[in-house]
Formats: C-alpha cells, structure tokens, sequence
C-alpha cells in the first residue's frame, strides 16, 4: 500500500508496547499518546515546504531556512484524536486547529456528524486529520469526506494504530490521502475493536472507563 507509512522507530515502538498494557495508568497512557503524536508528527511534516530568509547571528549574517506559505492546520476527530493533537502542538505550535465530532447512528451504523469547525482559509493550508484509531474506518473515511468538501489539497490521515480492514476501507474511499501509523494490528473483533490493539484509546486518555 504505497499510500500507507508505518514508523518502525525504536522508540515509537517502545512507547506503543507501553501503551498496550492493560496495567498503564491513565497519566502514563496520556503521556505517552503525547510522545507518540509528537514523533508521528515529526515524520509527517518532513516535506512540509522552506524558504530562505536573511537574519543576524551573534556572529555574522546568513540565509537560513524557514516554513513558507500557510501553517498546518490539524485536525481531530473528537474526542480522542485530542489525545494526538496536545503531543502535535508541542512540535508546532503556531498550527491552526480544527475539530470534527461524528456519532454513529444506532440504527444504520453510518457516522453523523454533529460538530464542524475549522479555519475559515483551511483551502489554503495543508491538512492532518488525527484519531488514534483507525478500525472500521468510518469516522474517519466520513471526516476526511467533510474536509475536502472545503477544499483543501493537501490532506494526510494520521493514527496510532491501524487494522487491516480499516486500511483497505480508508484506501478505498480516500486512495490519495496517505495514511501514517505506529502499527497495523492483526484484525478487527466482532464488536469492531482492534486485536491485540490497546483498548478503548478515548477511554484511555480520559479515564472514562
């Protein structure tokens, strides 16, 4: 899957390995769902574009390089993804900050969305959508569906984990947004967890459960 990036780095795989473990605390889960989105963050926005200014050192001038155009805006899939976006904000604070909230409907098992709020000019910017999880992939095949409703042409899809089958249904309804993760679990359970997976990542964070 050309459009799907899996970290191997040795410390985002030991970070996960913590954060499956039944017995982690909540503030030990948060923290390190923080550390991860942080690195996640670090390997996304490689290709994010530079330009060169003039500026002082203490010693003498010189061109260096800089962010151009328009900041990054990150947007979450609440209310989990928040859990990913804190860790992000550390690495770049100056980004915009969008938030979608989606429920399923019990009846037909398709998302709705009852929360839409981003950047006025998100057209102009290039796009993160975060969510820990990337399961059946509805949330997140509906949230990026919403997005590029406004425009934008540069959108990634970011998690912790991912399975198989919500890999295949991202691709299918998105195949030009690239996915990264820290992991590809095995499957789906009946009730449509991810195995081995971690859990509820929103119950995690929060402590909800």
């Amino acid at each position: 899957m050309p459009e799907l990036t899996v970290l191997d780095h040795p410390l985002v795989q030991h970070k996960l390995t913590l954060m499956r473990r039944s017995k982690t605390s909540t503030a030990e889960f948060r923290r390190l769902v923080r550390e991860v989105a942080l690195l996640l963050c670090y390997e996304i926005t490689r290709d994010l574009p530079l330009e060169d200014i003039d500026l002082e050192t203490p010693l003498e001038p010189m061109r260096a390089s800089v962010l151009a155009g328009k900041k990054l805006c990150i947007v979450s899939i609440l209310r989990a993804g928040n859990g990913l976006l804190d860790g992000m904000l550390d690495l770049i604070p100056s980004a915009r900050v969008g938030h979608i909230g989606l429920y399923r409907d019990p009846a037909t098992l398709t998302p709705v969305e009852y929360y839409y709020k981003v950047p006025e000019d998100i057209a102009e910017r290039p796009v993160l959508v975060v969510d820990p999880m990337l399961a059946t992939a509805n949330s997140a095949v509906a949230a990026v569906e919403r997005i590029k409703r406004d425009g934008p042409a540069d959108v990634k899809m970011a998690c912790l984990l991912a399975a198989p089958e919500g890999v295949r249904r991202f691709h299918a309804a998105h195949p030009d947004v690239p996915v990264f993760t820290a992991a590809v679990d095995r499957q789906l359970n009946d009730h449509g967890y991810i195995l081995p997976g971690l859990g509820d990542a929103g119950d995690r964070i929060y402590g909800t459960r």
